[in-house]
């Protein structure tokens, strides 16, 4: 286990947790900020994304009691940051939906990265339009820096308002 909070366990990926992210990259919803809706394609999850998964950064998130997975969240420096700079992000049933966890998730990521990983700066990403991670980010402390635009190769709906970043410092971190 990486870490517990009061309802999360968030712990290492395992080749066992396949069908899980296959289930959880299937629901259009959950897509919907990030593909549009279209669904990751099974051999994608088995080549590309459960290896990234298994090579660290990433933890399976399972609700307590009864250990039901409920996606995933990420705390990982990324190509191009500088050290003690980690990307913040997670992706969540529809079912764990307006529950509060993936705000529960995101704080004590952050909490766990300022008091024990040697982390400066925690910063997350997502598309303008996404009001509810823009508000859990908010509510896991992070401040918005701004919102740029990039060239996509297959745009989707509200893509053509940017994205925005958040960020937090340690010495401008409340805990």
């Amino acid at each position: 286990m990486f870490l517990e909070t009061d309802r999360l366990v968030l712990r290492a990926f395992a080749e066992s947790d396949m069908d899980d992210l296959v289930e959880l990259d299937s629901d259009p919803e959950v897509m919907r900020w990030l593909t549009g809706g279209r669904p990751t394609p099974r051999a994608e999850v088995e080549s590309r994304v459960l290896p990234t998964f298994l090579g660290g950064g990433f933890w399976a998130a399972e609700e307590k009691p009864g250990s039901a997975f409920l996606g995933w969240f990420e705390l990982r420096s990324r190509d191009g940051d500088r050290p003690g700079e980690v990307e913040l992000g997670y992706r969540l049933r529809r079912s764990a939906w307006g529950r509060g966890y993936a705000t529960e998730g995101a704080r004590a990521l952050v909490r766990k990265g300022f008091t024990e990983l040697d982390v400066w700066r925690t910063y997350a990403r997502t598309m303008a339009v996404n009001l509810a991670s823009r508000r859990v980010l908010e509510k896991a402390g992070l401040r918005y820096v701004r919102t740029f635009h990039q060239d996509w190769p297959e745009p989707i709906e509200g893509s053509e308002h940017g994205e925005v970043e958040y960020a937090l410092e340690h010495p401008d971190w409340n805990p």
